[in-house]
Protein backbone atom coordinates (compact mmCIF):
# COMPACT_ATOMS: atom_id res chain seq x y z
CA UNK A 1 0.00 0.00 0.00
CA UNK A 2 1.38 3.34 -1.02
CA UNK A 3 1.95 5.69 1.86
CA UNK A 4 0.18 9.05 1.57
CA UNK A 5 2.33 12.09 1.01
CA UNK A 6 3.18 14.11 4.05
CA UNK A 7 1.37 17.45 4.16
CA UNK A 8 3.35 20.44 3.02
CA UNK A 9 4.42 22.51 6.00
CA UNK A 10 5.09 26.18 5.41
CA UNK A 11 6.23 28.64 8.03
CA UNK A 12 6.88 32.29 7.39
CA UNK A 13 8.86 34.31 9.88
CA UNK A 14 8.80 37.81 8.44
CA UNK A 15 7.79 41.34 9.22
CA UNK A 16 4.46 42.70 10.38
CA UNK A 17 3.63 46.39 10.58
CA UNK A 18 7.26 47.57 10.65
CA UNK A 19 9.96 46.29 8.34
CA UNK A 20 12.80 44.48 10.09
CA UNK A 21 16.34 44.15 8.79
CA UNK A 22 15.58 40.97 6.87
CA UNK A 23 12.82 38.51 6.06
CA UNK A 24 13.20 34.81 6.87
CA UNK A 25 11.29 32.06 5.08
CA UNK A 26 11.09 28.40 6.07
CA UNK A 27 9.64 25.65 3.93
CA UNK A 28 9.28 21.90 4.42
CA UNK A 29 9.14 20.10 1.05
CA UNK A 30 7.12 16.97 0.45
CA UNK A 31 8.86 13.69 1.18
CA UNK A 32 9.02 12.73 -2.51
CA UNK A 33 10.58 16.00 -3.71
CA UNK A 34 13.47 15.03 -6.01
CA UNK A 35 14.87 18.46 -6.81
CA UNK A 36 16.88 20.51 -4.27
CA UNK A 37 14.58 23.25 -2.94
CA UNK A 38 15.09 26.14 -0.55
CA UNK A 39 14.09 25.17 3.00
CA UNK A 40 15.41 28.25 4.81
CA UNK A 41 16.02 31.70 3.35
CA UNK A 42 17.01 35.10 4.71
CA UNK A 43 16.93 38.25 2.59
CA UNK A 44 17.95 41.79 3.54
CA UNK A 45 19.54 44.98 2.13
CA UNK A 46 23.23 45.77 2.43
CA UNK A 47 24.59 48.95 0.95
CA UNK A 48 23.61 48.94 -2.72
CA UNK A 49 22.98 45.18 -2.69
CA UNK A 50 20.38 42.70 -1.57
CA UNK A 51 21.99 39.93 0.48
CA UNK A 52 20.47 36.44 0.43
CA UNK A 53 21.18 33.27 2.37
CA UNK A 54 19.47 30.24 0.81
CA UNK A 55 19.73 26.81 2.43
CA UNK A 56 18.69 23.78 0.37
CA UNK A 57 17.67 20.41 1.80
CA UNK A 58 20.41 18.78 -0.34
CA UNK A 59 23.30 19.97 -2.53
CA UNK A 60 21.94 22.43 -5.11
CA UNK A 61 24.36 21.25 -7.81
CA UNK A 62 26.77 18.41 -8.49
CA UNK A 63 26.68 14.70 -9.20
CA UNK A 64 24.16 13.99 -6.44
CA UNK A 65 21.29 15.82 -8.14
CA UNK A 66 22.28 14.85 -11.68
CA UNK A 67 19.86 16.47 -14.13
CA UNK A 68 17.42 17.46 -11.36
CA UNK A 69 19.42 20.18 -9.63
CA UNK A 70 18.29 23.44 -8.04
CA UNK A 71 16.05 25.84 -9.94
CA UNK A 72 14.80 28.32 -7.35
CA UNK A 73 13.48 31.86 -7.89
CA UNK A 74 13.31 34.65 -5.34
CA UNK A 75 11.38 37.79 -6.37
CA UNK A 76 11.97 41.26 -4.94
CA UNK A 77 9.50 44.11 -5.29
CA UNK A 78 12.17 46.75 -4.78
CA UNK A 79 9.74 49.65 -4.24
CA UNK A 80 6.91 47.67 -2.57
CA UNK A 81 4.55 48.80 -5.34
CA UNK A 82 2.29 45.99 -6.64
CA UNK A 83 1.14 48.17 -9.54
CA UNK A 84 4.56 48.21 -11.23
CA UNK A 85 6.82 45.39 -12.39
CA UNK A 86 5.55 41.84 -12.84
CA UNK A 87 1.84 41.46 -13.53
CA UNK A 88 0.32 38.02 -13.13
CA UNK A 89 -3.29 37.22 -12.31
CA UNK A 90 -5.26 39.54 -10.04
CA UNK A 91 -4.06 39.54 -6.42
CA UNK A 92 -1.11 37.22 -7.14
CA UNK A 93 1.56 37.79 -4.42
CA UNK A 94 4.22 38.01 -7.13
CA UNK A 95 2.63 41.12 -8.67
CA UNK A 96 4.93 44.13 -8.49
CA UNK A 97 8.21 42.20 -8.48
CA UNK A 98 11.02 44.22 -10.06
CA UNK A 99 13.85 41.69 -9.72
CA UNK A 100 13.88 37.93 -10.27
CA UNK A 101 16.86 36.08 -8.77
CA UNK A 102 17.09 32.61 -10.31
CA UNK A 103 19.47 30.08 -8.73
CA UNK A 104 20.27 27.06 -10.89
CA UNK A 105 22.50 24.06 -10.50
CA UNK A 106 23.91 23.30 -13.93
CA UNK A 107 26.74 21.72 -15.89
CA UNK A 108 29.36 23.31 -18.13
CA UNK A 109 29.88 21.13 -21.22
CA UNK A 110 32.25 23.50 -23.03
CA UNK A 111 35.47 21.86 -21.84
CA UNK A 112 36.97 18.42 -22.32
CA UNK A 113 34.96 17.22 -19.33
CA UNK A 114 31.76 18.54 -17.78
CA UNK A 115 32.01 20.82 -14.76
CA UNK A 116 29.15 21.20 -12.30
CA UNK A 117 28.53 24.71 -11.01
CA UNK A 118 25.93 27.09 -9.61
CA UNK A 119 24.58 29.79 -11.89
CA UNK A 120 22.60 32.83 -10.73
CA UNK A 121 20.60 34.89 -13.21
CA UNK A 122 19.17 38.27 -12.29
CA UNK A 123 16.32 39.63 -14.43
CA UNK A 124 14.78 43.07 -14.16
CA UNK A 125 11.04 42.99 -14.73
CA UNK A 126 9.56 45.94 -16.58
CA UNK A 127 6.04 47.21 -15.88
CA UNK A 128 3.48 44.76 -17.19
CA UNK A 129 5.84 41.79 -17.62
CA UNK A 130 3.72 38.64 -17.68
CA UNK A 131 6.46 36.12 -16.94
CA UNK A 132 9.89 36.11 -15.35
CA UNK A 133 11.39 35.15 -18.71
CA UNK A 134 10.23 38.49 -20.13
CA UNK A 135 12.61 40.28 -17.79
CA UNK A 136 15.86 41.79 -19.03
CA UNK A 137 18.91 39.76 -18.00
CA UNK A 138 21.05 42.28 -16.09
CA UNK A 139 23.50 39.87 -14.43
CA UNK A 140 24.62 36.27 -14.72
CA UNK A 141 26.84 35.02 -11.91
CA UNK A 142 28.89 31.84 -11.62
CA UNK A 143 30.17 30.61 -8.25
CA UNK A 144 33.50 29.65 -9.84
CA UNK A 145 34.38 33.17 -11.00
CA UNK A 146 32.16 35.48 -8.93
CA UNK A 147 33.27 34.53 -5.44
CA UNK A 148 32.66 38.06 -4.19
CA UNK A 149 28.98 37.69 -5.12
CA UNK A 150 28.29 33.96 -4.77
CA UNK A 151 29.58 31.89 -1.85
CA UNK A 152 28.71 28.28 -1.01
CA UNK A 153 28.95 26.46 2.31
CA UNK A 154 27.72 22.85 2.06
CA UNK A 155 24.02 23.17 1.07
CA UNK A 156 23.85 26.91 1.74
CA UNK A 157 24.21 29.58 -0.94
CA UNK A 158 25.08 33.19 -0.05
CA UNK A 159 24.40 35.91 -2.63
CA UNK A 160 25.01 39.61 -3.07
CA UNK A 161 22.76 41.06 -5.78
CA UNK A 162 23.51 44.54 -7.11
CA UNK A 163 20.40 46.75 -6.94
CA UNK A 164 21.95 49.90 -8.41
CA UNK A 165 21.21 49.20 -12.10
CA UNK A 166 18.30 51.65 -12.48
CA UNK A 167 16.14 49.36 -10.36
CA UNK A 168 13.10 51.08 -8.75
CA UNK A 169 13.78 52.03 -5.14
CA UNK A 170 11.62 52.75 -2.12
CA UNK A 171 11.70 52.99 1.66
CA UNK A 172 10.40 49.41 1.79
CA UNK A 173 10.84 46.35 -0.40
CA UNK A 174 8.88 43.12 -0.55
CA UNK A 175 10.35 39.63 -0.96
CA UNK A 176 8.37 36.71 -2.44
CA UNK A 177 9.42 33.06 -2.54
CA UNK A 178 7.00 30.55 -4.06
CA UNK A 179 8.13 27.00 -3.20
CA UNK A 180 7.11 24.19 -5.55
CA UNK A 181 3.70 22.83 -4.66
CA UNK A 182 3.08 25.41 -1.93
CA UNK A 183 1.72 28.86 -1.36
CA UNK A 184 3.80 31.97 -1.98
CA UNK A 185 5.64 33.28 1.08
CA UNK A 186 6.27 36.99 1.35
CA UNK A 187 7.80 39.48 3.76
CA UNK A 188 8.71 43.18 3.94
CA UNK A 189 12.25 44.49 4.42
CA UNK A 190 13.81 47.98 4.35
CA UNK A 191 14.25 49.31 0.82
CA UNK A 192 17.25 51.09 -0.65
CA UNK A 193 15.81 54.49 0.29
CA UNK A 194 15.17 53.57 3.92
CA UNK A 195 18.60 54.44 5.29
CA UNK A 196 18.74 51.01 6.95
CA UNK A 197 20.84 49.41 4.24
CA UNK A 198 24.02 51.03 5.52
CA UNK A 199 23.53 50.69 9.25
CA UNK A 200 25.38 48.16 11.40
CA UNK A 201 22.30 46.03 12.04
CA UNK A 202 22.09 44.75 8.48
CA UNK A 203 23.77 41.36 8.23
CA UNK A 204 25.62 39.57 5.46
CA UNK A 205 27.49 36.29 5.04
CA UNK A 206 30.72 35.93 6.95
CA UNK A 207 32.61 32.65 7.09
CA UNK A 208 29.47 30.75 6.25
CA UNK A 209 27.15 32.70 8.57
CA UNK A 210 25.60 36.08 9.17
CA UNK A 211 27.91 38.75 10.56
CA UNK A 212 27.96 42.52 10.80
CA UNK A 213 28.98 43.75 7.37
CA UNK A 214 30.93 46.71 6.15
CA UNK A 215 29.10 49.50 4.41
CA UNK A 216 28.88 49.56 0.64
CA UNK A 217 27.96 45.92 0.17
CA UNK A 218 31.49 44.58 0.50
CA UNK A 219 31.78 40.96 1.44
CA UNK A 220 33.40 40.25 4.80
CA UNK A 221 35.63 37.31 4.01
CA UNK A 222 38.36 35.37 5.79
CA UNK A 223 40.19 38.32 7.26
CA UNK A 224 40.46 38.71 11.01
CA UNK A 225 37.71 40.53 12.86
Amino acid sequence: MKRPLLPLALTLLATSAMAKDRATFRHTPSADEERPVVVDASVGPQGGDFALRLRFQKPPFGQECGSRCANATVLIDTDANPRSGLKLSDKAPENGADLAIIVQGTRDMSGASSDNYLRVKVRQLADGARTVDEGELIAELDHRRDSDRVHIEDNTVFLLIDASNNVPSGRKARVVYHPPGGKALQGTIPGMLSGSANNSKVMIFRRGGWGTARQGGQRVGGESK
